[in-house]
């Protein structure tokens, strides 16, 4: 079964609620799977309309992130359009999410980058999206350091700064950036998203992220000559 298959099997209003109050089909996957897909779905709509409309290339946004197909894209659509009318706002979605994952930093991470794949599907960060996501950002307890840092690793590759996809300043020793860097790997192997419940439809938040953590280390090492 398919994580879209399985937003229509677990729940008939798409509310994200803790895993322990849901009578979830014995087909789905995992616990988490379904909050996590919900939560993404919830909050991208929301983000969609910080500019005042949800419109049909929006939702697209989240086809083309995660290539949801033409079949399965009626599931996300009603997603969208219940989120887009629900009456609470991102501060109560963002906040649930929190209760669900019981305050696990990693998986409220793979969310927020989750929706930093939706927000750049048209090849820019507008300014009322990453004011979005930095107030998503806060209210899952990351620090604004922590957010540029995320937020590097999401910029265009020709305009991302090395040092800043690392989470480290240009003067640190080549020592510590290398400890660094296998610290960052060892954090972020996609096999420990699939490894958490997470849909396989989304591993390659995972696989993205870790593929930018190369790539500035690769760039910073040959700079360096190590």
């Amino acid at each position: 079964m398919s994580i879209w298959d399985a937003l229509a099997a677990a729940t008939a209003d798409l509310s994200i609620v803790p895993s322990e109050h849901r009578d979830l089909n014995p087909n789905i996957p995992s616990d988490e799977a379904v909050p996590f897909t919900v939560g993404m779905i919830s909050l991208a709509a929301k983000m969609a309309k910080t500019d005042g409309v949800v419109t049909k290339d929006e939702v697209l946004a989240f086809k083309k992130a995660f290539n949801v197909s033409d079949a399965e894209m009626k599931h996300t659509a009603q997603a969208f359009n219940r989120a887009k009318h629900d009456a609470a706002g991102y501060e109560a979605c963002a906040e649930d999410l929190v209760t669900v994952f019981r305050g696990d930093r990693k998986m409220l991470e793979y969310v927020l980058e989750g929706l930093f794949h939706i927000a750049k599907a048209d090849e820019v960060l507008h300014p009322q999206e990453e004011q979005f996501l930095g107030q998503i950002a806060k209210r899952f307890g990351f620090t604004d350091a922590e957010f540029t840092f995320m937020k590097a690793r999401h910029a265009i590759a020709a305009e991302r700064n090395p040092y800043d996809v690392l989470g480290v300043k240009p003067s640190v020793s080549n020592v510590e950036l290398t400890s660094q860097y296998r610290r960052l790997v060892a954090e972020n192997r996609p096999d420990d998203f699939l490894a958490r419940g997470l849909p396989k439809e989304f591993v390659l938040i995972a696989t993205e992220k870790i593929a930018a953590i190369n790539t500035a280390y690769n760039d910073v090492a040959k700079e360096r000559g190590i």
